[in-house]
């Protein structure tokens, strides 16, 4: 029974001593104080002022000195305490790729086409006409020409010849050091092709979340035919760049259609003032941007929304015009036109429509270009197989030899993740329209000289992988196998460094079967000069050295001394045969027969095979 008076104990109870907090129990009550002032912060500071009547005064003492403040990260929200570590993952998978394709940057001599481009763009900052090159419009180049600018290069603007002329002269005819130019002309494209994994990001992290954008971006960043390109001063890669940033951005309207809408536009213009293989997107980027506006206005009447619509699929494929336009009046703002070598004409209905279209006349003269390219019967190498004319399957072949397994993989597992999630369904058309229509028309080509005529594909593939995430709340096996997946990426892409040009999948050999698959720019496109020049010089001092190139350098420039096999009786071919690997692909009569009857010494950055004869 109760004693009756206030506050008095059961009997048959013991009277229990204070509570004596610990200095952890102390540290957490005060946290929770400041972090939550209302009635739990009452509660605590209740606990707080018993602790403190009940324990001695010596340790109140001790304590009082401290101040009562929690830590600042306690105070933001969950994101934003994992924002560092976010950042630190984005910067060190950017960080490797930058060095990959500096470090193949500073080892690679010229590519076929890279003295064209740079002599172009030195004409572009030179003397400001449109006079090489009309087969590609400037942009790409005004991106080369911020490099050249500080490479200052001597230029002879009267040199004769072709486009192809001019850029041998101002590489290794007028004094420059052609390995520092390159460089210079190379960066400005490594900048884009890094920012365009930011843009990799940001599609895949709006889509699917951060995790499936760390994963867009770790692919993107391990893709070898990214690193290839994105390595060289070429167009492939950065109008892959701007289509890919066309498509996000229209992705992105469906929230802020009055922003992003003009930025869209303003992407596809960029695109098509860098390459004409970009033409086919406008009418797909003017659908995407008519459907994000349609998806803004839910409440409106069918008239109201198709006509918004409709203006902004207008105001996409005006701005785009515009760009173009402005493009060619930064090189001449007087537009005139006056090519070197002689624009063919082109009659029929492809002719009549080209001279409709509302672009400037280098462009239209371009486009004469391309189809005059595209009426030629080309050589092909595909599997073994020497062709002539279009292949209509070779790009989706060559890709899959040339994309990695794993890239695959998770692409293929992204894609069928969009079609079936209903949550990702909306952006099936913005991730997978553009790639699929681009490649359809691609196959179309007659020129099967390699995949970067489809380099957007693993760049969108990598984008698409990144809504594998979606599907851990459903299969928990999901995040470690595309952990895994994503690790045998990197491990696929870091084994070839710094030799991504030629890279093969392990399902196809690897980079040292990639030359007995394709050729071209697939593996061999002139890039080994300067490490065959060190080959010969560390190995084979003094020996006659026959050469067979395939490439736009100039092998005497890199102090390489050889014969051509071609021009002598196979008689009196002796010693050291050296044929680059495209050479070898479509090698006929006396050539075929030297490759046949010497025997394979070594290979040089898989694409040049050395022949002991």
């Amino acid at each position: 029974m109760n004693s009756g008076r206030p506050g008095a104990v059961p009997q048959g109870t013991a009277e229990r001593p204070p509570v004596r907090l610990t200095r952890r129990w102390r540290r957490r009550a005060r946290v929770t104080r400041a972090v939550a002032p209302g009635p739990a912060g009452a509660v605590a500071g209740q606990a707080m002022a018993s602790e403190q009547r009940t324990a001695p005064r010596d340790e109140q003492a001790a304590e009082a000195p401290r101040p009562v403040l929690s830590p600042a990260w306690l105070r933001l929200p969950p994101e934003n305490r994992r924002r560092p570590l976010l950042l630190l993952l984005i910067a060190l998978l950017l960080g490797q790729m930058a060095v990959a394709m500096v470090t193949t940057a500073v080892q690679q001599t010229p590519t076929i086409d890279e003295p064209v481009y740079v002599a172009t763009a030195t004409d572009y900052l030179r003397e400001h006409r449109l006079r090489y090159n009309p087969e590609h419009p400037p942009l790409g180049k005004l991106l080369i020409t911020t490099g050249l600018a500080v490479a200052d290069p001597r230029y002879d603007p009267s040199t004769p010849g072709t486009q192809g002329d001019v850029g041998r002269h101002l590489l290794y005819e007028s004094g420059n050091d052609p390995g520092r130019l390159m460089l210079w002309a190379r960066l400005p494209v490594i900048v884009l092709t890094l920012l365009t994994g930011l843009v990799v990001f940001a599609f895949a992290r709006d889509v699917a979340g951060t995790a499936g954008g760390l994963v867009a971006l770790a692919l993107y960043a391990f893709s070898p035919d990214v690193i290839a390109h994105g390595s060289l001063a070429t167009l492939d890669m950065p109008v892959t760049a701007f289509l890919v940033t066309a498509a996000w951005l229209a992705w992105r309207a469906r929230r802020r259609p009055r922003l992003y809408v003009p930025l869209a536009g303003l992407a596809l213009g960029a695109a098509l003032a860098t390459k004409m293989s970009a033409l086919p997107a406008i009418p797909l980027l003017m659908l995407l941007a008519a459907l994000s506006v349609w998806h803004t206005l839910p409440g409106a009447d069918r008239r109201r929304r198709a006509l918004r619509s409709a203006g902004a699929a207008a105001a996409v494929a005006v701005l785009a015009v515009v760009v173009v336009w402005a493009v060619y009046a930064a090189v001449d703002p007087r537009l005139r036109f006056s090519p070197a070598e002689p624009v063919p004409a082109i009659g029929g209905l492809r002719g009549r429509l080209t001279s409709l279209l509302p672009l400037p006349p280098a462009y239209r003269a371009g486009m004469l270009v391309q189809f005059a390219f595209e009426n030629h019967a080309w050589e092909g190498f595909l599997f073994g197989r020497l062709y002539t004319g279009p292949l209509w399957y070779y790009l989706p072949v060559a890709l899959l030899v040339k994309t990695p397994l794993a890239l695959l993989a998770l692409g293929a597992a992204g894609t069928a993740a969009v079609l079936a999630l209903r949550p990702l369904r909306p952006a099936a058309p913005y991730l997978l329209l553009p790639p699929a229509l681009l490649l359809a028309v691609a196959m179309t080509g007659s020129r099967g000289f390699g995949t970067r005529y489809a380099l957007f594909v693993p760049v969108f593939l990598a984008v698409a992988a990144g809504c594998v995430t979606r599907v851990r709340a459903r299969y928990r096996w999901a995040v470690p196998l595309t952990g895994l997946l994503v690790a045998w990426a990197a491990v696929s892409s870091l084994r070839v460094f710094p030799y991504y040009l030629p890279y093969a999948n392990e399902a196809f050999g690897g980079p040292a079967a990639t030359h007995r698959l394709l050729h071209d720019s697939n593996v061999d496109w002139g890039q080994d000069l300067g490490r065959l020049a060190d080959r010969l010089r560390e190995q084979y001092p003094g020996e006659r050295v026959w050469l067979v190139y395939k490439g736009a350098g100039v092998p005497s420039a890199y102090g390489i001394r050889a014969g051509d096999p071609r021009k002598v009786p196979v008689s009196q071919v002796h010693g050291l045969l050296v044929v680059s690997d495209s050479s070898v692909a479509k090698a006929r009569g006396d050539l075929a027969r030297l490759i046949r009857t010497s025997r394979p010494v070594g290979q040089v950055g898989y694409s040049i095979t050395l022949y002991r004869r």
